[in-house]
């Protein structure tokens, strides 16, 4: 839970990949790799906290469409059903193999200056559950310890960025909120996958109390924090 302490920000760079970026990543968001040097002049403010996420899969993951006979990458779905309780379930999309533990396409980008990173935070990895959200799968069986590591330095604002906008930006930014943390998405840091629908999809954020802001005014935030 965001402490009631002055201002105290922290900076979620959300699975800046390979596998997530142009021109070979297998999964890749368009235009993804652009945004590095945004993030880069966000990793440059006196952040109390910066960290990095990494999708970090097992190869036998449930969100790859290869592991479901029949099943097309993008356009199949699979029901995830909770490891422990079997009337609880929900339903996902089915993405090509991506971002398996061990290869280049689940490597930080190059472009990202991660001198500047006080800790990486890996996910996915329970092949049992999906996990778009850096804090925990939606059972919350899968956690990453993220949610901890805010408490514990006090946060009181969560900036958000990476990839994808539509999908893991939007998931660790609505985990955010839920924490009580005052959390800000930077629209230039930032990518969707589907881009015809990412208006809507962005207002859907706003109205869960997500707040957009232009890296310049992130920037100004620093130096007067109360504004």
């Amino acid at each position: 839970m965001a402490s009631e302490n002055p201002f105290k920000a922290a900076l979620i760079i959300v699975d800046f990949q390979e596998d997530f970026c142009p021109p070979n990543g297998s999964l890749a968001v368009p235009e993804g790799r652009t945004i590095a040097p945004t993030i880069n002049t966000l990793t440059a403010l006196p952040f109390h906290l910066i960290l990095a996420t990494k999708d970090f899969h097992p190869p036998s993951h449930i969100s790859f469409a290869s592991n479901h006979p029949s099943s097309e990458p993008y356009t199949s779905t699979t029901t995830i059903t909770h490891p422990r309780d079997s009337s609880r379930s929900y339903t996902t999309t089915l993405w090509p193999i991506h971002c398996v533990q061990g290869t280049p396409g689940a490597d930080l980008v190059p472009e990202l200056d991660v001198s500047r990173l006080h800790a990486v935070i890996e996910k996915g990895q329970d092949e049992r559950v999906e996990m778009y959200s850096a804090f925990y799968d939606p059972f919350k069986v899968s956690d990453s310890g993220l949610a901890a590591m805010l408490g514990e330095q006090q946060v009181t604002d969560v900036f958000v960025v990476g990839l994808a906008a539509d999908f893991c930006v939007k998931a660790t930014a609505e985990d955010a909120v839920k924490e009580g943390y005052s959390t800000w998405v930077v629209n230039e840091g930032t990518k969707p996958v589907m881009l015809d629908k990412w208006e809507d999809c962005r207002k859907g954020m706003e109205e869960k109390g997500i707040k957009f802001i232009l890296v310049t005014d992130a920037v100004d935030k620093f130096s007067s924090p109360k504004s």
